[in-house]
């Protein structure tokens, strides 16, 4: 009975494996996040530097890769385009019973290693809310959650491939 061996190299396999689910190239090591500037025709301060920042955070706490402040072998850019809340639920007396607000994020995303992973695309989240109750009202409590699930949303379309 003949015995085969088989021989594999692994110079041309090149695995990468995380806990967060990004597989990142063994090539990538930086990454720069440009500032999202609020393009919204609502401008609410500070909400532009916390989506930032978070991406920034989540970024860092995900991957390895070094953050730099020049453009990096990934980067990422763009704006929030539409911040909004509008009536999703009329109530009898004619009123809103849930009003619905939302956030949209136009990014770009590029990759100088594996172009084919860029990307340009609008992410856009909601969180409804009681008609009763003022936009003012639940925005500090809203904003940071849909802005967290958007980063999560940038996040996996760019390292996760989804």
């Amino acid at each position: 009975m003949p015995v085969i061996f088989l021989i594999f190299t692994a110079d041309s396999c090149k695995i990468s494996y995380s806990f967060s689910g990004a597989s990142i190239s063994p090539q990538i090591s930086t990454l720069s996040v440009q500032r999202f500037f609020n393009r919204a025709p609502l401008v609410i301060p500070g909400l532009d530097q916390y989506l930032t920042d978070a991406l920034i955070d989540k970024c860092r706490s995900q991957t390895n890769l070094e953050i730099v402040r020049d453009l990096g072998d990934v980067d990422f850019e763009g704006e929030i385009t539409d911040y909004r809340s509008q009536p999703v639920a009329v109530a009898a007396d004619a009123y809103a019973a849930m009003n619905r607000f939302t956030i949209t994020v136009r990014v770009k995303f590029t990759n100088t290693v594996e172009p084919h992973f860029s990307y340009e695309q609008s992410f856009s989240r909601y969180e409804d809310y009681d008609g009763t109750l003022d936009l003012s009202a639940v925005e500090q409590e809203l904003s940071p959650k849909i802005l967290d699930v958007i980063v999560e949303d940038m996040f996996n379309r760019a390292f996760v491939n989804w």
